[in-house]
């Protein structure tokens, strides 16, 4: 197959819909309230069951196989294997610093610190390692026989080696990441190549970077401004002080749009560099998505987290407005507010946010999918079964650090 950008249909497509997914994404939600969070792995398998299955590669639908028992176990293996051994040693840290040895208190501290960044970086290896291999097309599947480990220690330095001025080398840290993670995966019989030029990110970058001098430069002239309209009369008395009130209110919409902002560019950057520098085979892959995509994609997201933390909050405004006078002076007895009309509002809160970060990871899958081509040939005769390793368990590692595959 040749694909042609921008003349050939797209060789990846996804055909679901919201409405569909939700009717998944809600009955997952309450089997997991009811479960205590047990069921979380088996709702995460019924969606990306879904999501895989309504997105096709040259017209033949991906399948995920991974079950949810294997999530469990990975879970369960990250909370023996490292969330008991770190409430340990912060007992031990605690009684170092008690018997005044807070020198070897330090020491292990920081080999904490590096455990768990090392295990990160782990983290993000493994469960893209473990997501090629349960996915299939035409009964194939991809994987890795890289076990991660000296992935895990590549994270640590190049982090390292990019905080040493001031953070300028990020944009080469993380994309030189990125094309050593892919290099090692695989799909069939091919090997992914990845070659990302990091200098292609550094104008987004500096962009980025710059914002928090630019809120410090302002913040100084504010005290300039300050000073100079001197001390008598109402802050806003004076020209000084106006001005004051102008600059904060311009640092303030700085921290919580500008800076989101930068970052949203530069992450638009990246994904397009880095999406468009992959290769599988004769496949070359391209990302689509310019910045006011992203800005329409972030902004869907927004509108989502706050419908549904309007309808959070509703039963707890109903809760308090059937008696606010008897709340009111609950609180400044300092007696306990719970009760059972309470604990149902907790409960019931909970829905519509769960079912919110749902809908958000359907929407994630479908922006990345709808904006990504592939061009180039692939010869169906060659295409053989992956010969890589199929890890038993799922992505505790993910779970616990919280951190995506992409």
């Amino acid at each position: 197959m040749t694909e042609h950008q921008g003349k050939a249909p797209s060789a990846v497509t996804f055909h679901g819909g919201w409405t569909d997914f939700a009717k998944i994404a809600l009955p997952n939600v309450l089997l997991t309230l009811v479960t205590l969070g047990i069921y979380r792995f088996w709702a995460t398998t019924r969606e990306r069951q879904y999501l895989w299955s309504h997105t096709r590669f040259i017209d033949e639908p991906l399948e995920w196989t991974g079950r949810g028992i294997e999530l469990f176990i990975g879970f369960v293996m990250v909370f023996f294997l490292l969330g008991l051994p770190l409430v340990i040693m912060q007992l031990v840290i605690n009684g170092l610093v008690f018997q005044g040895q807070p020198l070897l208190a330090g020491i292990i501290i920081f080999a904490m610190i590096m455990f768990v960044f090392y295990l990160t970086g782990l983290a993000y290896f493994r469960a893209l390692r473990y997501r090629l291999s349960r996915t299939y097309w035409r009964g194939i599947r991809g994987g890795s026989d890289d076990e991660g480990f000296t992935y895990g220690l590549s994270y640590i330095w190049k982090n390292v080696v990019a905080a040493i001025p001031l953070y300028l080398l990020y944009p080469w840290a993380s994309m030189s990441l990125w094309n050593e993670r892919w290099s090692k995966m695989s799909f069939g019989p091919y090997q992914f190549q990845s070659d990302a030029d990091w200098k292609a990110l550094m104008k987004r970058y500096l962009l980025f970077y710059l914002v928090p001098f630019l809120l410090f430069v302002g913040a100084i002239m504010i005290g300039v401004s300050a000073a100079a309209s001197g001390a008598g009369g109402t802050p806003f008395s004076t020209a000084g002080g106006v001005a004051a009130a102008v600059m904060i209110i311009f640092g303030v919409l700085g921290i919580y749009i500008l800076m989101p902002l930068a970052a949203l560019l530069y992450y638009s950057k990246f994904m397009r560099v880095a999406i468009g520098a992959l290769r599988i085979g004769d496949l070359e892959f391209d990302f689509t998505a310019r910045s006011p995509d992203w800005i329409l994609y972030w902004l869907g997201n927004l509108a989502i987290w706050m419908l549904a933390y309007g309808a959070a909050f509703a039963p707890f405004s109903i809760f308090i407005a059937a008696d606010p006078t008897q709340f009111a002076q609950q609180l400044e007895a300092g007696e306990s507010i719970l009760s059972f009309g309470l604990v149902i509002g907790i409960l019931v809160a909970i829905i519509p946010i769960a079912f919110a970060s749902s809908i958000i990871r359907y929407r994630r899958w479908k922006f990345f999918v709808v904006h990504t081509e592939a061009f180039g040939e692939v010869n169906l005769d060659r295409m053989t079964q992956s010969t890589t390793q199929s890890a038993s368990h799922g992505e505790g590692l993910l779970d616990a650090f919280d951190v995506g595959a992409i």
